[in-house]
């Protein structure tokens, strides 16, 4: 299907699982050693770029929407391109990881779009990565039924949603893949094993490959994924302008940038989406070591505040003068087994959609089957037959920089219960990530890295700026340790409590906690195969 075989090879530093051999194939290799030459370099030179604006925001330079591209924000006349087949109407969509089982279930939803996420709610064990990219495979083929040794079934209905596939981050690697002695980018990985199976399949299904992009931080991240797509669609022959992406505007630099972004990406660009719990994680990466960005209890920063609602609505107003789909965030809710903490969850759930629905978005995110009717009722009773509301472009909303930024207006010392909670909160879902588990349901949650994330940066925080002291956080981290030993006595506690200790109680703050977990915990190379 390509043109010709690079010149060099991706080796495989790993033992062949069951299967693997299906989407490990030598033409799509061949096909990731494309990706890994042609981008491997600008990837590098982007995350260095990364470090080099950190490390200008710490030392005070302001942060504002950019000078040079005023011409681009000023222009009126550019769009994006129209909404693609299947992409038409999105106003519930389900997430989770490309597990077969909740693979099926999330198919069977009901939603209209269902994300594989290959980034925060998978826990990239090599198992993981390829077992999902074979769910994927096996979906599209409509081969994804089993049944399980204790006899239940998983099969697909008639009606499937549209698949949209969340790669991992640039900022990851796949350290079972090498190309020129070093890993392949794990982006590369996860884009380009799903659309070298099952881009031509998706279109031969009236649908076309799909994408959501995380943790971009600026246009030219978002240059960097569109040059992708137009290598990856000229090397199978597929047209330019088949690709769609979504972008989640997670990081506080991004949000300066969301027209940009749209423009780069414009012929292959699918809308935004407002990934609020990484935003929240950007912007203590960002300003944690300043007092006036100082967060209170995670519980506390509805999408309510001044600086929230600001960075949503300039999100809709981005995307629909524009003519880009405007996507809210997640509702993580979990069924349980009290019928009135649910009653009460739903609730919220509710307003939360109807505020969304309210301001303009035109779909939104659950992390739940049962919330899909929630969802949809809500969006139907404000779009009613409409697929969309590009037509609001909110012309009413006027954001500048300091608005974005004005975070003093919530800020707040942490409770007792704030600060137990993402202890807890971190600890368990660190547990089931170093077991290859990325998505748990915990206090009635669905959490993923994202809220492990903001968890135990919150902590980061609070100690840098003296309104947590360390005995606290130590003596509640034994508790809670104990806690979890006596609930799951197979949990590492010890590797747990060395992640958290690293990546909470650091001096100096690590930017994520995966790439460093992922390395020491999550690698095996037992093997090694051309």
């Amino acid at each position: 299907m390509t043109t010709s075989a690079p010149a060099r090879a991706v080796r495989v530093l790993a033992a062949p699982g069951d299967r693997h051999d299906e989407i490990l194939t030598p033409e799509a290799l061949d096909f990731l050693a494309r990706l890994a030459e042609a981008f491997g370099d600008r990837r590098h030179e982007l995350l260095k770029e990364r470090r080099r604006q950190a490390i200008r925001l710490a030392s005070g330079s302001p942060l504002d929407f950019p000078v040079a591209t005023s011409a681009v924000r000023a222009d009126r006349t550019w769009r994006v391109a129209p909404p693609a087949p299947g992409l038409e109407d999105r106003r519930v969509e389900i997430t989770g990881p490309p597990e077969r089982r909740m693979a099926v279930n999330a198919l069977n939803s009901g939603a209209g779009v269902w994300m594989a996420d290959f980034e925060d709610a998978t826990a990239p064990t090599w198992n993981n990565v390829i077992g999902g990219q074979l769910s994927l495979l096996d979906a599209c083929r409509r081969r994804i039924d089993f049944t399980t040794s204790g006899g239940r079934e998983y099969r697909l209905g008639e009606k499937l949603p549209t698949i949209m596939v969340r790669p991992r981050g640039w900022h990851l690697l796949e350290e079972h893949l090498e190309f020129d002695g070093r890993p392949v980018p794990a982006p590369l990985v996860d884009f380009g094993l799903y659309f070298f199976h099952c881009a031509r399949r998706r279109i031969d299904a009236g649908s076309g490959p799909y994408f959501y992009l995380p943790k971009l931080e600026n246009r030219y991240e978002a240059r960097l994924w569109n040059d992708v797509f137009v290598l990856s669609q000229d090397l199978l022959g597929i047209p330019r302008g088949t690709v769609r992406a979504t972008v989640l505007i997670e990081t506080v630099t991004a949000a300066f940038e969301m027209e940009e972004i749209l423009y780069e990406l414009r012929d292959h660009s699918a809308g935004l989406n407002a990934g609020r719990w990484d935003y929240l994680f950007s912007l203590i990466k960002t300003f944690g070591h300043r007092t006036d960005f100082q967060l209170p209890d995670r519980a506390r920063v509805t999408m309510t505040a001044p600086f929230m609602r600001a960075y949503t609505d300039l999100l809709v107003r981005t995307c629909h003068r524009r003519g880009a789909h405007a996507i809210g965030g997640m509702a993580a809710h979990v069924p349980g087994k009290d019928p009135e903490a649910d009653a009460s969850a739903l609730a919220k759930v509710r307003l939360d959609k109807e505020r969304e629905a309210e301001d303009g978005f035109d779909g939104s995110w659950v992390a739940h089957p049962a919330l899909v009717p929630v969802c949809r009722e809500v969006f139907d009773g404000v779009l009613g037959e409409r697929p969309h509301q590009l037509d609001r472009t909110r012309e009413d909303v006027r954001v500048e920089a300091a608005d974005l930024l004005c975070v003093r207006r919530i800020s707040g010392p942490p409770t007792e219960q704030g600060v137990r909670t993402n202890i807890a909160v971190a600890l368990r879902y660190f547990d089931a990530w170093l077991r290859g588990q990325g998505a748990v349901a915990l206090y009635g949650l669905m959490e993923d890295a994202a809220t492990a994330e903001i968890a135990r940066v919150q902590i980061w925080q609070w100690l840098r700026h003296g309104v947590l002291d360390r005995d606290t956080v130590l003596r509640v981290l034994d508790e809670e340790l104990a806690a979890l030993g006596a609930a799951h006595p197979w949990a590492a506690l010890d590797e747990v409590r060395e992640l958290f200790e690293r990546t909470a109680l650091a001096t100096e703050l690590p930017l994520f906690f995966t790439p460093d977990a992922y390395t020491r915990h999550l690698v095996r190379v037992p093997e090694v195969r051309s």
